[in-house]
């Protein structure tokens, strides 16, 4: 290649001897990605990616023209195998580097946490940076020892860090030519600006696990009242099975079996129908689940249905609740567009619902 003729001899015997250890670093790449990939989702850690690559000749060789003198031989360059671990936090920087000191040795005498090393004055992000080999306790094979000697180079940084290294790399920031004082600056604000959105996420997910642990200790103590019904909550709620009684009662009716179906569509409902704690729902259960169940059986006295939905006793409390709330056909065709969309029997099922409902005590209610 042409690209041989412009190194020295010594950088032309570093890329031979890539070329003859290249099964080696391909072997190695796939063994340290499925070993990351299955013990970050062991550990329930959500990345935003894991990218990995074997550095290409043309790329080495690149690296070699301007430092091989640096190295003595081919396993002194430490990024011919890369990987990158993205996250979306910068607290969960350190979770996975706990999880990668576990997995691989690290050589700390080349390793780097340029996190460490952030100045004021500086641009751009910093990552952290291991450089790993592979213990024999994860893969040996005698035919080719250099597994466990070659080492290799995990970065771990942020999801807006890697975009704005993307971005610095793109416009050429890095680059040898000198950059004026004014776009120095700009670099500076924007640099400061994503440092701080990035703590901000973090310190919001945070915030957000705390208040989820409260709300989650007000449900246990059973002060609902205190709790507003929102997607954690009521999901939270939910683990109660507080609608299951009702629903197997009603099942009873006509000795059928409940088959399991998600509550949480029903959020939006109860929501719309205007409840706003998990007191109120509480307090929905109680004041309507008698009528509910009237009504359900009128709805199966018709039917030989030896299967009902799971979402049977919660959908005629809907029903039931809306009429109670003079809301009438309109109120219970919504229920159905909120629960399944705009369909042309939405109609029809309102319909039918308001026939069998006039028969109801509740409809008389002022």
């Amino acid at each position: 290649m042409s690209y041989n003729q412009q190194l020295d001899p010594h950088s032309q015997e570093l890329l031979q001897q890539y070329r003859s250890k290249l099964p080696v670093y391909q072997r190695m790449e796939r063994i340290v990605f499925n070993l990351l990939d299955s013990s970050l989702k062991e550990h329930g850690m959500y990345v935003n990616a894991i990218e990995h690559r074997v550095k290409e000749e043309k790329s080495l060789a690149k690296k070699l023209e301007l430092k091989g003198t640096k190295y003595q031989s081919i396993s002194d360059v430490t990024d011919i195998l890369g990987l990158r671990i993205i996250t979306f936090y910068t607290d969960d920087v350190d979770k996975v580097a706990a999880i990668v000191k576990g997995l691989f040795d690290i050589d700390w005498s080349e390793s780097v946490d340029k996190r460490k090393a952030h100045q004021l004055t500086s641009f751009g992000y910093n990552s952290l940076h291991y450089i790993c080999r592979i213990p024999k306790s994860v893969e040996e094979d005698p035919e080719m020892p250099e597994l466990n000697e070659l080492r290799f180079e995990i970065q771990m940084r942020t999801a807006l860090q890697h975009v704005w290294s993307t971005i610095e790399h793109d416009i050429g920031y890095k680059g040898a030519v000198k950059i004026p004082d004014q776009y120095r600056r700009q670099f500076s604000r924007l640099s400061g600006m994503l440092e701080l959105v990035d703590d901000e996420f973090s310190r919001l997910r945070t915030t957000l696990t705390d208040y989820r642990r409260q709300m989650q200790a007000l449900v246990a103590s059973g002060q609902l009242q205190d709790v507003p019904l929102d997607v954690d909550t009521f999901r939270g709620f939910l683990e109660m099975k507080p609608f299951d009684r009702l629903s197997r009662r009603i099942a009873a009716a006509n000795q059928a079996e409940v088959f399991p179906a998600p509550l949480m569509p029903f959020l939006p409902i109860l929501i719309d129908l205007g409840l706003e704690t998990l007191g109120d729902v509480q307090c929905f259960i109680e004041e309507n689940q008698e009528y509910a169940y009237q009504m359900a059986l009128s709805n199966l006295a018709f039917t030989d249905l030896d299967i009902v939905s799971e979402q049977v006793g919660l959908q005629h409390l809907c029903i039931v609740y809306a009429l109670r709330q003079g809301r009438g056909r309109f109120g219970v065709k919504r229920i159905f567009e909120l629960l399944n969309g705009r369909r042309q029997d939405n109609d029809t099922i309102a319909d039918m619902v308001m026939s069998q409902a006039v028969t109801f005590p509740f409809m008389n209610e002022k």
